[in-house]
């Protein structure tokens, strides 16, 4: 039972890592072996959800923490067929990357996670109420962390659930059409989306490797070197990895110019400042 457990362990600290990178001082349990086993799913079978299902996967994403306990976010789930598809199509508009994220229309639940503002400034307009503090940038920004946090225990809750998901940031490329779509009040938006639904067994995705911890786990300050000396090193992993998927060749440092120099990535996110002032964030 200890072999298989520590087979498993250095098993998915490798698919993690890469052979060269696996940390040595790890602790585990079953939980732990969860959290490095998630991998993001991108075949879906179009089978319905266990009956409460989402409900479950909603307390568990209540659960986490947020900011003063104000509650900044909402989750819309789209199971209408119609819906769901003219969502993923808006999402789409003007990309170059052709269909993009087709999986949206595979199964059977999308999970659209909102910075939800909305409530709590008609709690606090009450009284000709200022919602002052909401009017700065902190107070966006709290509400979009928030809902990341609340979406990542759904995810864990998912995944012990036997489902799988895949995150979608793809929902900010037209976030005022979706906005419009989805009939949000103001001071709300998609931060991003979530697929849902049972993993297809006939393609089963790998663990994607991340960086090394010496490149990004700091003790008492930042270290501005380590990290290039571990970047060659993931880029073994990286490479491996692409490989084995059947991906066109590309190094991990090449993913993260084209990221940060062109704007083809962007697809319509150059314009979420615009979308987010007209539904009332000033961002100050």
């Amino acid at each position: 039972m200890i072999n298989d457990e520590n087979n498993r362990k250095e098993e998915l600290l490798l698919q993690r890592y890469g052979i060269d990178a696996m940390p040595k001082e790890i602790l585990w349990n079953n939980q732990i072996e969860a959290l490095l086993s998630h991998r993001s799913v991108r075949k879906y079978l179009p089978d319905a959800l266990p009956e409460g299902a989402i409900e479950t996967i909603v307390a568990a994403a209540q659960s986490a923490s947020n900011s003063s306990n104000l509650n900044q976010w909402s989750v819309i789930a789209v199971t209408d067929v119609e819906l769901k598809a003219e969502v993923a199509k808006t999402s789409r508009l003007g990309s170059k990357f052709g269909k993009g994220n087709p999986y949206i229309e595979q199964a059977p639940v999308f999970l659209l996670w909102i910075a939800d503002m909305y409530r709590n400034n008609e709690i606090s307009s009450v009284e000709n109420g200022s919602n002052e503090v909401q009017k700065y940038t902190d107070a966006l920004l709290m509400a979009s962390i928030d809902t990341a946090i609340a979406s990542q225990n759904a995810v864990i809750a998912a995944e012990s659930l036997g489902l799988g998901v895949v995150y979608i940031g793809a929902m900010r490329n037209n976030a005022k059409e979706i906005a419009a779509l989805l009939n949000l009040p103001a001071y709300s938006y998609v931060v991003f989306g979530m697929v849902l639904g049972m993993p297809d067994p006939s393609e089963v995705s790998s663990i994607r490797p991340r960086l090394s911890q010496k490149a990004v786990l700091h003790y008492n300050g930042y270290d501005r070197k380590s990290w290039k000396e571990e970047v060659p090193v993931y880029e073994k992993a990286f490479l491996k990895f692409r490989q084995d998927n059947s991906l066109k060749p590309q190094t991990w440092q090449d993913a993260v110019r084209f990221s940060s120099n062109d704007m083809t990535y962007m697809e319509g996110r150059q314009n979420l400042r615009q979308t987010l002032e007209e539904r009332g964030f000033e961002l100050r």
